[in-house]
Formats: structure tokens, C-alpha cells, sequence
């Protein structure tokens, strides 16, 4: 594993933190619209996602990048997870690893 940049995990929330720094989110994707797509966090809110392939909708994507605005992420890596995805636990994950738990997460 390469920890020399690690990827912070984030929901719409907590990504305006880590501005300018390298974050790991799931979104639900809602759209496209050309090399920009459109998804709704793990805590409900609508992200931005800049430089991303091209995703059906309804699909979860992984996406590891550097937050560049307080609802947008620079694509670095998009990954599909599928169509079915615990949205729930994800987000208690990005407060684990963002709450009294941080010494635990890279």
C-alpha cells in the first residue's frame, strides 16, 4: 500500500477540511454532463466531480482526488462500485475517520 499521499475519507461535510488536500468519497451518481459528474454524498448532499469518466446513473463510484471547492473534487481515480452500496455505513466511516478516531486512519 502507498501511504506517501494517503486519501482522507470524506462526505460532502467534512470535504471542505481538507481543501486543496487529497481526499477518497462515495457518491451516487445523478448525472453527466460531459467530463463533470453530478452525485449525491453519503450524508445527502450534492458533490461536484471534475475530470471523471463517464458513469450510468444510479451507479456508487469511488472517487480519490484533491478537493478544489467546497462541494467539488478533482478527479485523480473513479472507481464503480456497483449498484447497490450501504450508503449509511460509509458515511459513519468518514465520521470515524474524521472524529475521535483519526489516530487510526492515514
Amino acid at each position: 500500500m502507498d501511504t506517501s499521499s494517503p486519501a482522507v475519507f470524506v462526505n460532502a461535510e467534512i470535504l471542505k477540511m481538507y481543501l486543496g488536500r487529497r481526499v477518497r468519497t462515495v457518491v451516487q451518481v445523478l448525472r453527466n454532463e460531459g467530463a463533470i459528474m453530478i452525485g449525491q454524498s453519503t450524508d445527502g448532499q450534492q458533490l461536484t466531480i471534475k475530470g471523471s469518466q463517464v458513469f450510468p446513473p444510479s451507479r456508487f463510484v469511488e472517487v480519490i482526488g484533491i478537493a478544489d471547492g467546497n462541494q467539488s473534487i478533482c478527479a485523480e481515480i473513479c472507481t464503480d462500485f456497483g449498484e447497490t452500496f450501504d450508503m449509511q455505513a460509509y458515511n459513519g466511516l468518514c465520521q470515524l475517520a474524521n472524529g475521535k478516531f483519526k489516530n487510526l486512519f492515514l
